[in-house]
């Protein structure tokens, strides 16, 4: 005779209490965090200005109904949409990611936190407009650094320890559940409401990697997160409604996260929430390249400078190996055709050639038309990829969290160049003051390819000095952006 289950509603699982504890009463007292925290929305809002050169990214914002504008609604920088803060949090989140050029976080989960700013930035534009139509104060651009930083503490946190990767979800899991936990501090939900919207963060249905990988690699993987961030939004207000909430969503025996999706284990966390993820967060400068493949593509630079230093070409090698760590191998060791750019753009041999070919890698360089080129597969056979243990042991130590990449390349009269090694990245917080000016440069660059001088200087002054930009209402910062 079987027991019967009981019906008491359990207290709310220890991760999700946590998460609503960090957020509604944790005071970030890190001026780096604040600091790395504003070079990241320049950034990342840069990305979204180059996404808009793309058609196929272009294609996808606006509103549901083409023709609506929402009064106080959030508005999308670089275009003249103001939607609601559901849909303007997909169309910002799409432009962030679509290039894969904006922050990284790796660890046992990998992801791309920026993808936060979406959720965050369009909530808190609408509720500035909002609050100034009503008489009130908006809300300024220091709650939105801080609202990042959380947003990066949690899903970063999590991805410590926990690979949602190996049991086929999509990291953007972490992305709606940072969002969600977020906007709903921004939008004055209760301890209780708050809890709920994290609740159905996780309950909600949860993304699988199919996109990202070989043989169904393709464009999703550029706005999924857009869709998690605003998803997010669309929970969190729908909490502040009175929707109920699942308390043991993660832990229920049979029914819950654990159990359907995670084999059956509970989440475990290397520390407790602070300011750590921010600080420490890796920045995409110099190449919208998948970030296991940075330094790689570094090394490729260098490489490509060494053979024209000695008269040679690509034609004249005969192997390149890099070595290189597990993660590396697991996402982007790729054979056999690539199908579109987002295909391109997690192949590491791909992502090799064309700058050992041409001394460049750049958004333009996954499109067909550079693609199309003979000599880039050509070279992408003759690339494999071995793992080093102790780059693979590095890449997971705390202490140094390196992304490291060694390239030797054989040419066929069996001479070798030596082997070129780069552990950390241009964008790594070990390089920050060789990687801050060229992340300025890169800002400016992405200004210029939308906005007129005057209008680039505006936000230059506006973005670059951090008192200026942390005392400005978000609704002004954001008008800086609108064509």
């Amino acid at each position: 005779m079987s027991s019967p289950i009981s019906n008491v509603r359990p207290a709310p699982d220890r991760v999700l209490v946590d998460i609503v504890d960090y957020v509604l009463d944790y005071t970030i007292q890190s001026d780096l965090a604040y600091e790395t925290a504003r070079n990241c929305l320049i950034d990342t809002l840069g990305c979204g200005l180059e996404a808009l050169e793309y058609p196929a990214c272009r294609k996808l914002l606006g509103p549901i109904v083409p023709g609506t504008v929402v009064p106080h609604g959030a508005k999308v920088p670089g275009t003249q949409f103001q939607l609601d803060p559901v849909q303007a949090a997909f169309n910002i989140g799409a432009i962030i990611r679509w290039l894969d050029f904006n922050d990284t976080w790796l660890a046992a989960e990998w992801g791309h936190p920026s993808d936060n700013l979406g959720g965050i930035l369009a909530t808190a534009d609408w509720l500035s407009r909002t609050a100034v139509a009503a008489g009130k104060a908006p809300l300024t651009m220091r709650e939105v650094l801080t609202g990042m930083i959380k947003a990066h503490e949690i899903q970063g946190c999590i991805a410590l320890e926990n690979s949602f990767n190996k049991v086929g979800l999509d990291h953007v899991v972490l992305v709606k559940v940072a969002s969600t936990a977020v906007v709903s501090q921004m939008l004055g939900l209760t301890r209780d409401e708050t809890l709920n919207a994290v609740s159905l963060a996780w309950v909600d249905g949860q993304s699988l990697r199919t996109y990202r990988h070989a043989p169904n690699t393709g464009s999703r993987k550029s706005w999924a997160a857009g869709d998690a961030t605003s998803r997010a939004v669309r929970l969190a207000l729908m909490a502040r409604t009175g929707e109920m909430g699942y308390p043991s969503v993660l832990t229920a025996k049979t029914w819950g996260f654990y159990d359907v999706l995670f084999k059956g284990q509970p989440f475990t966390f290397q520390r407790p929430y602070g300011s750590y993820v921010m600080e420490n967060v890796l920045f995409k400068i110099s190449f919208p390249a998948e970030f296991h493949s940075q330094t790689a593509v570094e090394c490729a630079m260098q490489l490509h400078d060494q053979l024209q230093a000695a008269g040679k070409s690509a034609e004249d090698i005969e192997r390149i190996t890099i070595r290189t760590h597990e993660a590396c191998i697991r996402i982007i060791d790729k054979k056999g055709p690539l199908n579109n750019p987002a295909d391109r753009d997690h192949c590491i041999q791909y992502m090799v050639a064309v700058p050992v070919l041409f001394g460049r890698l750049t958004a333009a360089d996954y499109e067909d038309s550079v693609a199309a080129d003979p000599r880039i597969d050509a070279l992408r056979d003759r690339i494999v990829c071995v793992e080093d243990p102790a780059f693979t042991r590095d890449y997971h130590d705390p202490d140094k969290r390196s992304i490291a990449n060694a390239l030797t390349v054989e040419f066929k009269d069996g001479s070798k160049l030596d082997e070129i090694v780069c552990e950390y990245p241009i964008g790594h917080k070990r390089r920050r003051a060789e990687g801050i000016p060229l992340l300025e440069a890169k800002f400016r660059t992405n200004l210029a390819r939308q906005f007129p001088a005057r209008q680039q200087q505006r936000i230059l002054e506006a973005s670059l000095d951090q008192k200026t930009l942390e005392a400005m209402p978000v609704h002004e910062y954001v008008d800086l952006y609108v064509i």
